[in-house]
């Protein structure tokens, strides 16, 4: 797909240009809030969406990719590193996993869409995943085959501290080296974790270079034990037993053979992080608690020297409730509510005498009125929040409340209208 990807602008030098010299994704100036989500996706190659849970964002980064095979004719991915399984539901596949699967164009026939491109999905699987890399960069064949063997390696390999988050960005880089796909929409943890997906490749480096590290395999290397570690030892031994010690020796030596790759491909992964074909699109509601997890992340993206390409309001209510005759007819109607009820009464009789009494019609008209007035100030209270937001992207886009759950292709598209233009 080397020239697919060409089609989009090529790959970027440190200019600012392609290889062709024409201005790349991050050369053109936007003002703050001015762009929209067709043009930042159409300049870049990956798209990290985050922010904390429970906001939408899987499917608002669904829905971006599904945008974006249908309108750019792309080859597009939406790899989610969410452990929740909604994406494969949403996009009417029976499952995913480590391995991509194309959406087939018989889904989205059936909700009424010709994409001009492909849409692809998949899941991150962490042991899968940690296989692969050993595999990989192993220095021999013997070595890969006693780490893959190694008893703490097969029962950490998907638990181990930072692992999820490591291998993340391990999956995200190699399939983006494949050059497969001209979009990679990647759906992160969220967002405390996700500043843990971000750190992960250095930490990881760091740990394989630690002190720690060096007093548990230094003596079973050497089979050396001096004075000052000696202690250390006898009591490790009495607790966890030698065996277990040994495994554990065993493990770290074997994977400090591989260390040079790690320090190398995370360097690369936070090149490709950094790199103008690379954004971030932050989701969020308008709700006090998210709206500050999300601020804090978009200034950690900032701070970090990240392109923040979007902020994405989800479930946000409807402009009209702002509107203030909207507020004059519900103080009216609560106000006349007992004078209008007699009157509104027989016509709902005719529908069902059970709910024809005036009075209860009345409580109702009162009720209704005094709700109305209630979502008026919250969405009020969003138009304030909104307002106040401390980081502006290039793109700011809000997305209504849906009455219904976004369960389909069709749903999605429904979303990803809200955002893209």
């Amino acid at each position: 797909m080397a020239a697919t990807r060409g089609r989009r602008g090529g790959r970027e030098d440190g200019s600012g240009h392609d290889e062709q010299g024409r201005p790349g994704g991050g050369s053109k100036a936007v003002s703050a809030g001015s762009g929209s989500m067709d043009g930042l996706l159409a300049t870049k190659e990956i798209v990290v969406a985050c922010g904390p849970g429970g906001v939408g964002k899987t499917t608002t980064a669904a829905a971006a990719a599904v945008m974006a095979a249908l309108r750019h004719g792309s080859k597009v991915l939406v790899l989610t590193v969410d452990p929740a399984r909604r994406l494969a539901d949403a996009l009417g596949l029976d499952g995913i996993g480590n391995t991509e699967h194309r959406v087939p164009d018989e889904a989205f026939r059936s909700a009424g869409l010709r994409p001009r491109g492909q849409l692809w999905a998949a899941m991150l699987d962490t042991k899968e995943s940690w296989d692969a890399l050993i595999r990989r960069h192993a220095p021999d064949p013997q070595t890969r085959d006693e780490i893959l063997a190694n008893p703490l390696y097969q029962n950490i390999s998907g638990r181990f501290v930072q692992s999820h988050d490591y291998i993340a960005m391990e999956r995200l880089y190699e399939i983006h080296s494949a050059s497969d796909y001209d979009l990679i929409v990647v759906d992160t943890p969220p967002t405390r974790n996700a500043l843990d997906f971000l750190d992960a490749p250095q930490r990881m480096a760091d740990f394989f270079s630690s002190r720690l590290l060096r007093w548990l395999i230094v003596p079973y290397r050497s089979r050396l034990v001096n004075v000052a570690t000696k202690p250390f030892y006898q009591i490790a031994d009495r607790i966890l037993g030698t065996e277990f010690l040994a495994d554990i020796s065993e493990f770290f030596i074997l994977f400090q053979s591989m260390y040079d790759g790690f320090v190398e491909r995370s360097q690369s992964v936070g090149r490709l992080l950094s790199d103008r074909r690379t954004t971030f699109v932050v989701v969020s509601t308008l709700e006090a608690v998210p709206l500050r997890e999300a601020e804090f992340f978009a200034e950690q993206l900032t701070s970090r020297r990240l392109h923040l390409g979007a902020i994405v309001l989800n479930k946000v209510l409807p402009d009209y409730l702002r509107e203030p005759e909207g507020a004059t007819v519900a103080e009216s109607m609560k106000e006349m509510a007992v004078e209008l009820a007699p009157r509104l009464a027989p016509c709902l009789a005719r529908v069902d005498p059970a709910i024809g009494d005036p009075d209860q019609v009345a409580r109702v008209l009162s009720e209704v009125a005094d709700s109305y007035l209630n979502f008026q100030v919250v969405a009020l209270r969003e138009m304030e929040e909104r307002s106040m937001l401390s980081v502006v992207p290039d793109v700011l886009a809000t997305v209504p409340f849906f009455d219904t759950d976004i369960y389909d292709l069709a749903g999605l598209v429904r979303l990803g209208e809200q955002i893209w233009d």
